[in-house]
């Protein structure tokens, strides 16, 4: 029993590493956006370009996993992925382009989605559907972690090299999660030779994934959702860097409190699910993370704000979204067995969509105040809500049927 319960932990470590290594990506080279502009000679707004190339890299990648780990199985899919995203951060380590560090954030996306399709289809396989709220909050512990420790390290690492050596360290950390992957983690589903790779049959597939209404209604609740996130993380340098003036060491440490807020939700999530179901977290997160989004942009819009504020309100926003990702991708997946590759994908495919959409929104709409990423954050928080409210999916428990697809 001891050593299946080590098992279980050092199985989903491993998941966790794999989780992290998309939201490590974006957030570790967020304190060096001024850097990286004045050496590429350019703005922080075609900057930002690149953050928004990474999520579009991945909102189309894991279109193309999912296929694949429903073929041939989860892992060597997930090992040709890590290869790739290793080879992409050297490019974007000796870049001296703008646009070309573009090209190569879109690259390092393809390679690292791989992990994050791979990561969820392998809850859905390690732990079936009652499990996995409760284990995807545990990974939300360890995708938490990751925004306090990205930004602290990629202000370490400009401060005593340069934003350059940003890439060459993630290079480094996946390389050694690719050798533990490769050595010591199980395959949790076989090659699945009928599973055709041939457009039609894709399609056909993912079709009959997005159709299912239980998936259509949490998926892109938990994508807008999410998307609110990543409007903070595409606005948040220039607000807290430019406009209230904090240096990179301070930026890192604000952004590592305001990122604890999804630990501390995650996991107080995990406790209240052993009295109340998924649809009702969700659905009053949801509530709760709309209201604090119009009172943000609220207080922006009329200039009532100072950093203190701002700082306390998109802490409880993010703690809102600790509530709202497991508990909305469980409920996403938990219809699915065989085409489980195919749903993980397509349900990353949707929330980087959103959080490609809403990055570009912010930067589109850049006036030199806090009224962009505020408001783009409340909108996505409000469109995920009435998404969640104008449908009432049944719990896939009551469709034994859906179970089989």
């Amino acid at each position: 029993m001891a050593a299946t319960t080590r098992h279980r932990l050092f199985t989903f470590i491993i998941l966790g590493l794999l989780s992290a290594v998309g939201p490590f990506s974006i957030d570790m080279y967020l304190p060096g956006f001024d850097a990286i502009a004045a050496s590429l000679k350019t703005t922080v707004a075609h900057v930002q370009l690149s953050l928004t190339s990474f999520f579009i890299g991945i909102a189309s990648g894991q279109l193309v996993y999912g296929p694949l780990l429903d073929r041939f199985g989860r892992k060597p899919p997930l090992i040709v992925g890590l290869v790739i995203y290793i080879a992409a951060s050297i490019g974007c380590a000796l870049t001296n382009s703008a646009d070309n560090l573009m090209v190569y954030r879109f690259i390092q996306a393809l390679g690292s989605c791989g992990g994050m399709v791979a990561s969820r289809a392998m809850v859905r396989d390690f732990f079936g559907p009652s499990e996995s709220a409760k284990v995807f909050s545990l990974l939300m512990l360890v995708i938490g972690i990751s925004p306090i420790l990205a930004p602290t390290v990629g202000s370490f690492v400009i401060a005593h090299w340069n934003w350059h050596g940003i890439f060459i360290v993630l290079a480094v950390i996946t390389a050694l999660i690719l050798a533990v992957v490769a050595f010591f983690l199980p395959e949790s589903k076989g090659p699945n030779p009928t599973m055709s790779l041939m457009p039609r049959p894709i399609t056909q597939s993912y079709w009959q994934v997005f159709k299912t209404r239980q998936f259509f209604t949490y998926a892109f609740a938990g994508g807008l959702a999410s998307s609110g996130l990543y409007a903070y993380l595409a606005g948040s340098p220039y607000v807290m860097v430019s406009l209230y003036g904090l240096n990179e060491k301070q930026y890192g440490l604000v952004f590592a409190f305001i990122a604890s807020a999804l630990i501390v939700a995650s996991q107080l999530n995990s406790v209240l699910l052993n009295k109340h179901s998924s649809e009702k977290i969700a659905r009053i997160a949801l509530m709760a993370q709309s209201s604090v989004g119009l009172i943000l942009t609220i207080l922006c819009v009329t200039g009532y704000i100072n950093l203190l504020v701002m700082i306390g309100l998109i802490f409880l926003f993010l703690g809102c979204q600790g509530f709202v990702f497991p508990n909305t991708s469980a409920l996403a997946l938990s219809p699915f067995s065989r085409l489980a590759g195919s749903a993980s994908a397509l349900m990353g495919s949707i929330q980087m969509g959103c959080g490609a959409l809403s990055s570009a929104l912010v930067s589109y709409l850049h006036d030199e105040t806090t009224v962009p990423m505020a408001a783009v954050m409340a909108g996505c928080a409000l469109l995920s809500l009435i998404i969640l409210l104008a449908s009432s999916p049944a719990p896939a428990g009551n469709h034994p049927t859906r179970n089989r697809k």
